[in-house]
Protein backbone atom coordinates (compact mmCIF):
# COMPACT_ATOMS: atom_id res chain seq x y z
CA UNK A 1 0.00 0.00 0.00
CA UNK A 2 0.66 3.74 -0.39
CA UNK A 3 1.96 5.53 2.15
CA UNK A 4 -0.30 8.39 3.04
CA UNK A 5 0.95 11.90 1.76
CA UNK A 6 4.07 10.26 0.22
CA UNK A 7 4.64 7.96 -2.84
CA UNK A 8 6.33 5.63 -1.27
CA UNK A 9 4.73 1.43 -0.93
CA UNK A 10 5.16 -0.38 1.92
CA UNK A 11 3.90 -3.70 3.19
CA UNK A 12 1.25 -3.19 5.62
CA UNK A 13 -0.38 -6.22 7.57
CA UNK A 14 -3.74 -5.53 8.87
CA UNK A 15 -6.36 -8.31 10.20
CA UNK A 16 -8.07 -10.04 7.09
CA UNK A 17 -12.01 -9.96 6.62
CA UNK A 18 -12.22 -13.17 7.44
CA UNK A 19 -10.73 -12.73 11.12
CA UNK A 20 -13.03 -9.69 11.40
CA UNK A 21 -15.84 -11.17 10.47
CA UNK A 22 -14.76 -14.12 12.94
CA UNK A 23 -14.40 -11.68 15.90
CA UNK A 24 -17.66 -9.97 15.17
CA UNK A 25 -19.65 -13.49 14.83
CA UNK A 26 -18.26 -13.88 18.29
CA UNK A 27 -19.54 -11.07 19.77
CA UNK A 28 -22.99 -10.99 18.40
CA UNK A 29 -22.89 -15.02 19.97
CA UNK A 30 -22.22 -13.49 23.48
CA UNK A 31 -24.29 -10.47 23.37
CA UNK A 32 -27.53 -12.60 21.98
CA UNK A 33 -30.83 -12.98 23.17
CA UNK A 34 -29.92 -16.06 24.50
CA UNK A 35 -27.38 -14.17 27.23
CA UNK A 36 -29.81 -12.16 28.61
CA UNK A 37 -29.89 -13.86 31.48
CA UNK A 38 -26.19 -13.07 32.86
CA UNK A 39 -25.58 -10.10 34.85
CA UNK A 40 -23.85 -7.16 32.81
CA UNK A 41 -20.63 -7.56 34.33
CA UNK A 42 -20.47 -11.56 33.29
CA UNK A 43 -20.82 -10.13 30.03
CA UNK A 44 -18.38 -7.94 30.53
CA UNK A 45 -15.79 -10.06 31.59
CA UNK A 46 -16.68 -12.46 28.93
CA UNK A 47 -16.38 -9.64 26.23
CA UNK A 48 -13.18 -8.26 27.17
CA UNK A 49 -11.84 -11.96 27.72
CA UNK A 50 -12.02 -12.75 24.26
CA UNK A 51 -11.42 -9.32 22.42
CA UNK A 52 -8.15 -9.10 23.98
CA UNK A 53 -7.17 -12.44 22.89
CA UNK A 54 -7.89 -11.71 19.51
CA UNK A 55 -6.19 -8.30 19.82
CA UNK A 56 -3.23 -9.77 21.29
CA UNK A 57 -2.48 -11.93 18.25
CA UNK A 58 -3.02 -9.03 15.70
CA UNK A 59 -1.30 -6.30 17.58
CA UNK A 60 1.49 -6.53 15.49
CA UNK A 61 0.13 -4.93 12.55
CA UNK A 62 -1.55 -1.61 11.53
CA UNK A 63 -4.20 -2.30 13.27
CA UNK A 64 -5.68 0.44 15.31
CA UNK A 65 -8.50 1.49 12.86
CA UNK A 66 -9.30 -2.12 12.66
CA UNK A 67 -9.59 -2.46 17.31
CA UNK A 68 -11.68 0.78 16.57
CA UNK A 69 -14.20 -0.26 14.50
CA UNK A 70 -14.50 -3.63 16.45
CA UNK A 71 -14.89 -1.72 19.65
CA UNK A 72 -17.71 0.37 18.21
CA UNK A 73 -19.37 -2.85 16.82
CA UNK A 74 -18.98 -4.18 20.02
CA UNK A 75 -20.06 -1.19 22.07
CA UNK A 76 -23.97 -0.69 19.90
CA UNK A 77 -23.88 -4.74 20.31
CA UNK A 78 -23.90 -4.14 24.41
CA UNK A 79 -25.81 -1.20 24.54
CA UNK A 80 -29.07 -3.14 22.55
CA UNK A 81 -28.53 -5.83 24.99
CA UNK A 82 -28.61 -3.74 27.92
CA UNK A 83 -31.89 -2.25 26.24
CA UNK A 84 -33.10 -4.92 25.71
CA UNK A 85 -32.41 -6.68 29.17
CA UNK A 86 -33.53 -3.62 31.19
CA UNK A 87 -36.11 -2.27 28.94
CA UNK A 88 -39.24 -3.77 31.18
CA UNK A 89 -42.49 -1.63 30.15
CA UNK A 90 -40.91 1.65 29.42
CA UNK A 91 -38.03 1.83 26.56
CA UNK A 92 -34.71 2.57 28.17
CA UNK A 93 -33.61 5.80 26.94
CA UNK A 94 -30.15 6.89 26.21
CA UNK A 95 -29.55 9.16 28.88
CA UNK A 96 -31.09 6.93 31.57
CA UNK A 97 -28.50 3.95 29.90
CA UNK A 98 -26.07 6.60 30.09
CA UNK A 99 -26.75 6.96 33.53
CA UNK A 100 -27.17 3.93 35.21
CA UNK A 101 -24.43 1.79 33.08
CA UNK A 102 -21.73 4.04 31.88
CA UNK A 103 -18.88 5.63 34.52
CA UNK A 104 -16.90 7.90 32.77
CA UNK A 105 -18.41 8.92 29.25
CA UNK A 106 -19.90 6.33 27.34
CA UNK A 107 -17.66 3.69 29.12
CA UNK A 108 -19.49 0.50 30.62
CA UNK A 109 -19.01 -0.71 33.73
CA UNK A 110 -21.08 -2.28 35.92
CA UNK A 111 -19.93 -3.74 39.87
CA UNK A 112 -16.69 -2.83 39.62
CA UNK A 113 -15.98 -4.36 35.43
CA UNK A 114 -15.26 -1.75 33.08
CA UNK A 115 -15.97 -2.54 29.39
CA UNK A 116 -12.08 -1.91 28.19
CA UNK A 117 -11.99 -3.66 24.02
CA UNK A 118 -9.59 -4.37 21.81
CA UNK A 119 -8.53 -0.94 22.14
CA UNK A 120 -7.16 -1.48 25.28
CA UNK A 121 -3.93 -3.65 23.68
CA UNK A 122 -0.86 -1.71 22.71
CA UNK A 123 0.10 -2.36 19.23
CA UNK A 124 3.83 -2.94 19.26
CA UNK A 125 5.38 -3.11 15.19
CA UNK A 126 8.88 -3.26 15.02
CA UNK A 127 9.74 -5.06 17.98
CA UNK A 128 13.80 -5.11 19.41
CA UNK A 129 14.29 -9.19 19.09
CA UNK A 130 17.97 -8.48 19.42
CA UNK A 131 20.40 -11.62 19.84
CA UNK A 132 17.14 -13.77 19.81
CA UNK A 133 17.11 -14.02 15.62
CA UNK A 134 17.92 -17.39 14.78
CA UNK A 135 21.33 -17.25 12.24
CA UNK A 136 21.95 -20.21 10.58
CA UNK A 137 25.68 -20.02 11.88
CA UNK A 138 27.38 -21.19 14.97
CA UNK A 139 29.44 -18.78 16.69
CA UNK A 140 32.97 -19.48 16.50
CA UNK A 141 34.75 -21.20 19.60
CA UNK A 142 37.27 -18.74 21.77
CA UNK A 143 40.63 -19.32 20.64
CA UNK A 144 42.98 -20.92 23.69
CA UNK A 145 46.31 -20.47 23.96
CA UNK A 146 47.97 -23.52 25.10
Amino acid sequence: MRKPGTQKQYVYTIPSKKAIASIKGKVKAKTYRSTRHMDLDELLVSLNRTLKGWANYFRHGVSAAVFNAIDSFTWKRIMRWIRAKYAGKHQLGMTELRRRFCDRGWRFAHNGTIFSGASSVAITRYRYRGNTIATPWSPKPAATNG
